[in-house]
């Protein structure tokens, strides 16, 4: 059951990013809590305001909440906070830096300093999915124990069709509540 329980969303710059508000609104009616984090690319497909209302809290965007004062994100306290990381949608460049250990920006500092086991939704186009680099970063993430919620095929933002569409909301909801 996902009742009283931490998640935090990461989401990550894709068109499916439109999903994570619907991802959002079905988390915090299962009653679970959620906090959003969103990488820089990600606000140009979805507002925080949105976000914001849907979980009932501030979104986080960057390590610094007040320049002026020195306020900042904790990254580590994050990473503690959580029963579970899900980053959907999950782009290729998003995967790239997770599969790497590279941290250019707060989702990556938070999933290098959780302890909670972590879900990745991929959403890019069939390209991009298929390519061999987005497949090693994949298979690097498996290996590191990251849960890969593998993409259907279906009709891609570009007219394409194969995987690499983000698993729908519903679904990734329904494999969290087994999980947890």
């Amino acid at each position: 059951m996902l009742a009283a329980r931490r998640i935090l969303l990461g989401v990550s710059g894709s068109i499916a990013a439109y999903k994570a508000a619907a991802l959002v609104r079905l988390l915090v009616k299962a009653e679970a809590e959620v906090q959003v984090v969103l990488t820089p690319s990600a606000s140009a497909f979805v507002t925080p305001l949105t976000l914001a209302t849907l979980s009932k809290r501030p979104v986080l965007q960057g390590f610094l909440q007040d320049e002026k004062s020195g306020v900042w994100h904790n990254h580590v306290d994050l990473g503690l906070w959580a029963d579970a990381l899900l980053i959907a949608p999950a782009s290729a460049n998003t995967l790239a830096t997770l599969a790497t250990g590279l941290c250019p920006n707060l989702l990556a500092a938070v999933y290098l300093s959780a302890r909670c086991p972590t879900w990745v939704a991929p959403a890019m186009d069939l390209d991009m999915y298929q390519h061999p680099a987005t497949q090693r970063n994949l298979a690097l993430l498996r290996q590191d124990g990251v849960h890969v919620l593998d993409s259907p095929a279906g009709e891609l933002a570009s007219g394409l069709v194969g995987p690499g569409r983000m698993l729908e909301p519903e679904q990734i909801v329904e494999l969290l509540n087994a999980a947890l």
